[in-house]
């Protein structure tokens, strides 16, 4: 076994996938010692999850739907959240919508990085194997995380609706996490005429709310054009 192609091909797809969204920041980049804590503190989540799901296994077992939205799903996103909520909800680096994704993306990847490398040693991986996990559930984890930092951020900046996106911010990423894991598990050998479209759907929706994020930032300069515009609607 070639130990370092393999390590570099385990994560390079969660760095490459975390300089993109943190580059898509238009306005003010992030403390980028901040980012790479946040990366490091979900490589750190990796071993309270797999502590915590093999607990829950012995106690309840292991079905498909107890597997996805459960043990997956839930316990990830949910740990992932908690990371979040107590360490950047309120920090005052997070002074725009779009902070939310940047940093809820970087404890996804580090959790997906960390696992990917286990995955790739304990399977002896292949480099298209490999590829084949940045492509699926390393970018999955970047996607639940623009999910969860999406609505984050909505509820740092819309007060009144707090509770209401703090709970989406939470619950979404874990039903497509577990929606995500339910395919793979169930659709063995068809799950990839499922999963392209899925993928899709959820890379495209992940864009939209990277364009929306950014241009509900409070730093974002209104262009003469668009006071044009709102001039006429105000008329």
């Amino acid at each position: 076994m070639h130990i370092v192609p393999i390590l570099l091909a385990a994560i390079a797809p969660g760095l490459s996938l975390l300089a993109y969204f943190y580059l898509k920041d238009r306005y003010e980049t992030e403390p980028i010692h901040l980012v790479i804590r946040m990366f490091l503190f979900g490589v750190l989540l990796v071993y309270p999850t797999m502590v915590l799901q093999n607990a829950f296994i012995q106690e309840f077992g292991n079905g498909t739907i107890m597997t996805s939205f459960f043990l997956s799903g839930g316990i990830e996103e949910f740990l992932k959240w908690l990371l979040l909520y107590h360490l950047i909800f309120r920090h005052e680096a997070f002074d725009e919508p779009y902070d939310g994704i940047v940093y809820a993306v970087a404890v996804s990847l580090g959790f997906a990085t960390l696992e990917n490398i286990i995955y790739a040693f304990l399977h002896a991986s292949s480099f298209s194997a490999l590829m084949l996990r940045a492509l699926l559930p390393v970018s999955g984890h970047a996607l639940f995380g623009v999910m969860m930092g999406y609505y984050m951020g909505k509820a740092k900046f819309v007060p009144h609706k707090q509770n209401r996106y703090l709970w989406l911010s939470l619950l979404l990423p874990i039903a497509w996490h577990g929606a995500f894991d339910y395919i793979l598990l169930i659709f063995k050998n068809s799950w990839i005429w499922i999963m392209i479209p899925l993928m899709t759907f959820l890379w495209l929706r992940s864009i939209w709310r990277v364009d929306r994020a950014n241009a509900h930032s409070p730093l974002r300069v209104v262009t003469v054009e668009e006071k044009i515009k709102m001039g006429r609607f105000g008329s």
